[in-house]
């Protein structure tokens, strides 16, 4: 199998997967604060494993969505020096971007799995009879496919960058 169509099997497969995990983990979300809310107002309680749940499932959103706009490219991003820079120097400046936000990316991976591990070890309160390491998963599991997004970014980049200037030298030399 070549290897691009393989790279494009598995990216199909982490966006369904991401995508499908977002809006379950949103429903669910949703679903839950309301019942929150109707069980404080007609019935002066609720559930008492709700709200710390209810922190998680914002948590796994906030970062699955971070997933989403990397890969989407529609990430936060302030670049000032690309926006004033002269229309050449700004594929060169996209890819250091790149370069930079994969290796800020993977310290972060690495970060979060040093937590992780750490949170195991030490452990935290359970909810739901689930450690709390277990919840904090998202942590390295989003950093490195943010991680895998940037990389292939610049990848891309490098790409494009080295048909530029293929293109551009054998034009000047005809």
């Amino acid at each position: 199998m070549d290897p691009r169509q393989l790279a494009r099997q598995v990216l199909s497969v982490e966006k369904r997967l991401t995508d499908g995990l977002l809006c379950l983990l949103l429903i669910t979300l949703i679903l839950l604060a309301c019942l929150q809310i109707g069980l404080r107002t007609w019935f002066s309680g609720g559930l008492l494993w709700a709200d710390p749940l209810l922190r998680y499932l914002v948590l796994w959103c906030g970062m699955l969505g971070a997933v989403v706009a990397t890969r989407e490219k529609k990430h936060i991003a302030i670049d000032v020096v690309g926006y004033l820079a002269p229309e050449q120097l700004k594929p060169w400046i996209g890819l250091l971007l790149d370069i930079f936000s994969s290796l800020v990316a993977a310290v972060l991976t690495w970060a979060a799995i040093t937590f992780v591990h750490n949170e195991r070890l030490f452990g935290g309160s359970l909810l739901l009879n689930i450690p709390s390491w277990i919840w904090y998963l998202i942590f390295p599991m989003a950093f490195g496919l943010i991680t895998m997004h940037f990389f292939l970014a610049t990848a891309a980049e490098i790409r494009l960058l080295g048909s530029r200037l293929r293109k551009h030298t054998s034009g000047s030399i005809q």
